[in-house]
């Protein structure tokens, strides 16, 4: 991603911190593209290339939402359900990208296994963005405070990848 991308995902115009959820949903957008193109691409280094993106967005993402995301809304909305359920798909998102991070296009069931993982991640997006999200702008989070806080450790962890 550019520069000028990665600081649209995670900067207004003016400079200031997306806010928290908006942040997310920039994130959600972007690995939804990304499953599309892996749906339209027939070349295998393509596909093998979108995948490994693919899964560093997700690992990144899910990072900062077990990190910073879910503590502070659990916290703030006293949540006991809606948070352990997203921490527990996280759980099975993480064990398809580690058979993805092995596996390579044209495999035996390496198709099957991203389609399982793009369906997962669309079942996950639906229930934050229409369950957990609606809560969490409705709640006396500063959601200013809170993405400025997603934005650093995104870059923190997009450095230490290797990406930025």
């Amino acid at each position: 991603m550019t520069s000028t991308a990665k600081k649209s995902n995670q900067q207004t115009e003016s400079g200031k911190p997306q806010e928290a959820t908006k942040l997310l949903r920039a994130d959600h957008k972007l690995v939804s593209t990304l499953f599309a193109q892996y749906e339209s691409s027939r070349s295998k280094e393509k596909r093998k290339a979108l995948v490994e993106q693919i899964c560093q967005e997700l690992t990144i993402h899910a990072q900062i939402e077990e990190e910073v995301f879910y503590p502070k809304v659990q916290e703030a909305l006293k949540d006991h359900e809606l948070v352990p359920e997203a921490k527990v798909e996280h759980e099975t998102l993480k064990h398809l990208i580690a058979q993805l991070d092995v596996g390579e296009p044209g495999e035996e069931e390496f198709d099957a296994k991203v389609k399982v993982l793009s369906e997962y991640v669309k079942h996950h997006v639906r229930e934050e963005q229409t369950e957990i999200f609606p809560k969490v702008q409705s709640s006396k989070l500063d959601l200013q405070e809170l993405g400025a806080e997603l934005a650093q450790r995104k870059e923190e962890l997009m450095e230490q990848s290797g990406k930025k």
